[in-house]
This record gives C-alpha cells, sequence and structure tokens, in this order.
C-alpha cells in the first residue's frame, strides 16, 4: 500500500531544496507514494515546490522580527493559528510519517504529528542544530544530520549521519571543464576564481571582490562572479567596462556544474547546503561565512571543514583586506590546492537524499 509523506520546512533554498530532494527520493523509491509540503505563507517555497511539481500548503507562521515590535505582537496569534492548521491538515491528509527539514513552519507540523501520535523524521543540516530542531528532537524517531558531534543536541540513539541532500545536477562536473569555460567565454589556460554568495548573494563577498579586482586583473586570472540579484546592478556599475572578457559577472548562476567545473579555486559561503555540493565537488575551497545567521552556525559549519583540513576560512570581517591575497597565494599553491581537494572530497556523502527517504520509509507506521 502506498505511503503518505507529509515534509515541512522552508524559508530559504538551503531548506527547499534538500526537502524536494527527499521528495524525489521518496517517489524514485516508491512511485506511488502520495507526498505533501507544508510551507510558510508568503516564503520561497510556495513558489519552487509547485514547480518542482508537489502540492504545497501554507501555514500563517512567521519568524521574530527584529526591526518591526508591531509584527512580534502578532506572532502568538500566527503559533496557535498554525497550530490549528497544522493539526487539520494531519487529520485531512492521514500521513503515515511526517518530515522536518527546518524553517518556520517545520514547528507547528511536527508538534502537531508528535500530538497525532504521527512518527516524524528530522533532518538537520547545520552542525549546529537550530532551536526549533532541538525542541523537537525528543519526540523524533530518527534525527538525520551531516556533521559528527550532533550528540550535543540530539539523544545519541536517534542521530544517523547522512549528510545533506544535494542537487545531483549541480555537481556532475566529470569530463565538462573544457564546455564550461567555453560557455563562460574564458580560457582553458588561465586559472579560474569561482565566487558564489548562493541565490541572494552576499555583500561581503561582492565588496571583497571589488576590492580585490585590480589584484586578480594584473595577476591574469578569470572570475565567474554570481553577485545575487539585489547586488548585481550596483557591482556591474562599479566594475563598468575595466574588468575585461576575464570577468564574468552574473546575478544568478542556472548552471552550477558548469560553474564547478570550471573553477580552480572556489569561494563561498558556508550555508550547510553549498558544503554538501563542495565535498562532492573536490575542488580547493575558501568559506567566508556569513555572520548574519542563527548562532552563527556558518562560522560552525566552515569550522567543521577547516578543523580537518578541508577548506581554508576568510572571517567576514576581514575578507575586503584578506580575500584577494588568500585567494591568489592559493592558486599558486599546487599543492596545497591538490591537499585540499583530496581532504574535502574524503567528507562527501553524495548520496544523502536516499539514505533519508529509506529511513522516511522505515518510520512509516
Amino acid at each position: 500500500m502506498a505511503k503518505r509523506i507529509i515534509i515541512s520546512g522552508g524559508g530559504t533554498g538551503g531548506h527547499i531544496f534538500p526537502a524536494i530532494s527527499i521528495a524525489n527520493a521518496l517517489k524514485r523509491i516508491d512511485p506511488e507514494t502520495e507526498i505533501l509540503f507544508v510551507g510558510a505563507k508568503g516564503r520561497m517555497e510556495m513558489e519552487k515546490v509547485p514547480a518542482a511539481g508537489y502540492k504545497i500548503e501554507g501555514l500563517p507562521i512567521q519568524g521574530f522580527q527584529r526591526k518591526s515590535i508591531l509584527k512580534n505582537l502578532l506572532l502568538p496569534f500566527k503559533i496557535l493559528a498554525s497550530l490549528a492548521k497544522a493539526k487539520a491538515l494531519i487529520r485531512d491528509f492521514k500521513p503515515d510519517a511526517a518530515v522536518g527539514v527546518g524553517g518556520y513552519a517545520s514547528g507547528p507540523l511536527l508538534h502537531a504529528a508528535g500530538r497525532e501520535n504521527i512518527p516524524y523524521l528530522i533532518q538537520e543540516q547545520n552542525s549546529y542544530a537550530g532551536l526549533t530542531n532541538k525542541r523537537l528532537g525528543a519526540k523524533a524517531e530518527r534525527i538525520c544530520v551531516a556533521f559528527d558531534g550532533m550528540d550535543r543536541f540530539f539523544p545519541a540513539d536517534k542521530i544517523l549521519l547522512t549528510g545533506n541532500p544535494i542537487r545531483k545536477d549541480s555537481v556532475r562536473i566529470e569530463g565538462k571543464r573544457e564546455e564550461a569555460l567555453s560557455s563562460f567565454g574564458l580560457s582553458p589556460d588561465k586559472k579560474t576564481i569561482l565566487v558564489t554568495g548562493g541565490s541572494l548573494g552576499a555583500g561581503t563577498l561582492n565588496r571583497s571582490m571589488l576590492a580585490g579586482m585590480f589584484r586578480f586583473m594584473s595577476e591574469d586570472v578569470q572570475v565567474i562572479w554570481q553577485t545575487g540579484k539585489y547586488y548585481y546592478q550596483s557591482v556591474k556599475e562599479e566594475i563598468g567596462d575595466t574588468a575585461g572578457p576575464s570577468v564574468k559577472i552574473t546575478e544568478f548562476l542556472n548552471r552550477m556544474d558548469l560553474a564547478y567545473a570550471a573553477a580552480d579555486v572556489i569561494v563561498a559561503r558556508a550555508g550547510a547546503g553549498t558544503i554538501a555540493e563542495l565535498c562532492v565537488v573536490k575542488k580547493p575551497v575558501i568559506l567566508v561565512p556569513s555572520p548574519n545567521v542563527a548562532e552563527d552556525h556558518q562560522t560552525k559549519n566552515a569550522l567543521s571543514l577547516v578543523n580537518k583540513g578541508a577548506a581554508i576560512l576568510v572571517k567576514d570581517d576581514r575578507a575586503e583586506k584578506e580575500l584577494a591575497d588568500v585567494v591568489l597565494g592559493l592558486l599558486k599553491d599546487t599543492s596545497k590546492c591538490e591537499e585540499l581537494s583530496r581532504t574535502i572530497g574524503a567528507l562527501a556523502l553524495p548520496d544523502a537524499d536516499e539514505v533519508i527517504a529509506r529511513e522516511v520509509f522505515k518510520i512509516a507506521k
């Protein structure tokens, strides 16, 4: 008999892409599986999930608004309304199991699932567990994690090290270097840097690249620079025509596989999904963790690699002064590049989506 699975969470690509990957794996294992997503109204999952071919229901939940006391006055009412709707959705859909990937909607949905005796699985993406997942961990049947040492936050007997689900198409880079360089109009005879701040971009990375652009040009280094939509126009205006054909500036990378394939060194933020992809890609990485996230979890994610000799860390507040020097120094150090590639590749867990999907079926009542 086909299983019915409810998947909750979202808010950022870092939550949504793993959720969709798990859903796709569930359908690959058993195409008859019925899946319902639950997200937060107004967040990006309400658009991305239907685009991936799945039905989604929205809860009126929101996070704590540091900039608006007025909006926070409504928060208790939104939580109560979300709990009520989550309970109604569970009673209507009658899931055999629930999955929480983090984000606003996970809390009410998994809380309601626990109250209705629906077994649930938590997928914790970061090396420092979020507050919602820590609270829900006690009643979870299984907690799938991507980093060692997570028994600091969860019962050890419930933890399974699976890694984070990744977008498989994004990391298939074997044999694509020539195609990749050609697609960007770059030379195979020069070193190439890929700079990516994720789908939204990163102000620090953009300012650091602007500060170091003359250095990169004088060293005859090529750059693939993903600015993010918010920063794209201002970066283009500041650069003007000075960068030349060796600097490719784009607001979004539709083919991450080609960007990864072209790169000799990658500069990135340290979101959990990004780190999972970088381990599979096996390229030398410089991480500049964002300080603007809960519990500074990007720094903790980055250190989980740096402490194993698998990446280099540049602090956000030092990046404008230091990043160009660190990048150029690494490009010239062939043995260091080889060592970083080898070490980060040993940490790859490329089949996380399927491993997690099988755990979901195991706990389904």
